[in-house]
């Protein structure tokens, strides 16, 4: 489970052999979301608004690199 990225004490972690659609799982403190890469969506999960706010920052701007994470840990191609 490779922590890609820590924003603003928001561990941003991707799981090997996870289940689909592709996504994130965002992490601060007890609260725990898990953001579809594609679109955005919250799959499960929740986190306060102002980091939820950044999670969604820093995904947009590394949206093809999460998803190229996210295939290379489930070996899809």
């Amino acid at each position: 489970m490779p922590i890609i990225e820590i924003v603003d004490g928001i561990r941003i972690k991707i799981y090997n052999r996870d289940h689909m659609p592709p996504h994130i799982h965002a992490v601060y403190n007890e609260f725990e979301a898990v953001v579809a890469i594609d679109n955005y969506r919250i799959i499960a999960g929740y986190l306060p608004d102002n980091q939820l706010r950044k999670v969604m920052n820093w995904l947009s701007e590394h949206k093809v690199q999460a998803q190229e994470m996210f295939n290379d840990l489930n070996s899809i191609e």
